[in-house]
């Protein structure tokens, strides 16, 4: 099964779902603000992507940490325990798909060789 974890009113992961959704890809929602982040599936993103990639720099959430917080962002390490603190930051959405791969981050023509 493929789960997508996010966040229901973040703009990018309505359009993930709905994408999965008309491609009659079958999923489950995992929603960070009810259900938090669970810390074995951030351990195997951080694995599969590195925290460039999944730590969202654009966003007001990051914008929002204090410099010595942001400064503190080096590796993966020092990422996994602001993510578990703030999962704000995790760009979205991320993507365990059903054949172990794991995506950060809504690109339709990527996700399009899924189906």
């Amino acid at each position: 099964m493929t789960t997508l974890y996010g966040i229901p009113n973040c703009d990018t992961v309505k359009k993930a779902r709905t994408w999965l959704t008309d491609n009659g890809i079958a999923h489950v929602f995992h929603d960070f603000k009810k259900q938090g982040v669970p810390e074995a599936a951030l351990d195997r993103w951080l694995a599969a992507a590195g925290h460039e990639k999944l730590v969202n720099r654009k966003g007001t959430t990051w914008r929002g940490l204090d410099d010595a917080q942001r400064a503190s962002v080096v590796d993966d390490a020092s990422a996994r325990a602001l993510l578990l603190q703030h999962a704000s930051v995790i760009k979205r959405p991320v993507v365990e798909w059903a054949d172990g791969a794991i995506t950060v981050g809504f690109d339709a023509a990527d996700w399009a060789g899924r189906r």
